[in-house]
């Protein structure tokens, strides 16, 4: 076999006894996306996580498979039952002509049983229901239900903390939300909150009112990352201005979030202290949108919630909190 790859084309070329395969490699990234394949014709296509992809692409790239004996492949996580490609390829497989494979983590020959016995204990709930189980399942009930009292914490000694953070959710009418994060060792303690809701007080504060907010919660710690709510541009210009704090607009990604936000919790890599009286509140109240399409809270009680989720998506040093490494197949211990 003879291989080469052609970048500017996206081509990847395998030759052998005169003949050539050519594979064009594309993501399916977003609506766009379908304009990259518009006209191609094609024997086939691999659709890896195609669970992630929006359908015109999908649907673009199959239209092209216009050689006789064209194959399609798809994998995938599962989603929400009611995903565009549950519903029309995995509950119709048997009409589209598809073999269906359901795989579990089980199913995976590089994990050993410790490794799958810790992903286990990492998911509760719909998480594990996908993850551990691969079921296509609808969020219900709470978002975070391990969450119970016996998950709180005291405040440790402050002078062990190495570094301090503050995440906020802002808002105007809807309740504003500050948390301040202490560092010990490899764990994030939340040890104090501001909560500011305009209905239950009567009255609104402006951008400046809820800047000397923040410094009260800051105090005379030295503050390294304040991690703000990206739609709140005034906000996060009013910090700027002041010049005391390095801010940064958080990821708003929900269900990554989420996801970031469960696996931290559970790992015991973020705690809440007994301190956090409306976090705490918020934890009870913080519900799955059962009539949604796709994976979504219901807006509501969510504000703590969403300066949680800005936190865990900054970990650490301002990246997702989780890296990934491959090995080669087979390599010997």
């Amino acid at each position: 076999f003879s291989c080469g790859m052609k970048f500017s084309e996206n081509c990847f070329t395998v030759s052998c006894a005169g003949h050539t395969n050519r594979f064009y490699l594309f993501g399916g990234r977003d609506e766009g996306s379908s304009a990259l394949i518009q006209g191609m014709t094609l024997a086939g296509v691999l659709f890896d996580e195609v669970a992630l992809m929006p359908r015109s692409f999908v649907e673009q790239a199959l239209a092209r498979c216009s050689v006789e004996g064209s194959t399609f492949w798809f994998n995938c996580n599962p989603e929400h039952p009611q995903h565009w490609f549950y519903r029309e390829w995995i509950c119709k497989a048997k009409e589209r002509n598809a073999l269906y494979l359901h795989f579990q983590m089980e199913d995976n020959p590089s994990l050993s049983p410790a490794m799958i016995a810790r992903y286990k204990r990492m998911y509760s709930g719909t998480f594990y229901e996908r993850f551990v189980l691969g079921k296509w399942t609808a969020p219900q009930g709470l978002v975070y239900p391990f969450m119970t009292w016996d998950q709180f914490w005291d405040v440790p000694t402050e002078e062990l903390f190495e570094e301090f953070r503050i995440s906020c959710d802002y808002g105007t009418v809807n309740p504003s939300s500050f948390g301040l994060w202490a560092k010990l060792g490899p764990v994030w303690y939340r040890i104090a909150e501001y909560y500011f809701d305009s209905r239950r007080e009567g009255a609104q504060r402006t951008d400046e009112e809820h800047y000397r907010a923040l410094e009260e919660l800051a105090g005379k710690r030295q503050i390294a990352l304040v991690i703000a709510d990206p739609s709140a541009a005034s906000f996060l210009e009013t910090i700027r201005r002041h010049g005391k704090f390095r801010v940064i607009p958080a990821r708003n990604d929900v269900a990554d979030g989420i996801r970031l936000t469960a696996s931290a919790l559970k790992e015991g890599r973020l705690r809440i202290c007994r301190t956090c009286h409306d976090t705490i509140r918020e934890f009870s109240l913080y519900r799955w949108n059962d009539a949604a399409q796709r994976d979504t809270p219901v807006k509501e009680n969510d504000h703590a919630m969403d300066d949680i989720r800005y936190f865990a998506c900054h970990l650490p040093d301002g990246k997702p909190s989780f890296f990934a490494s491959a090995l080669p197949r087979n390599t010997p211990p």
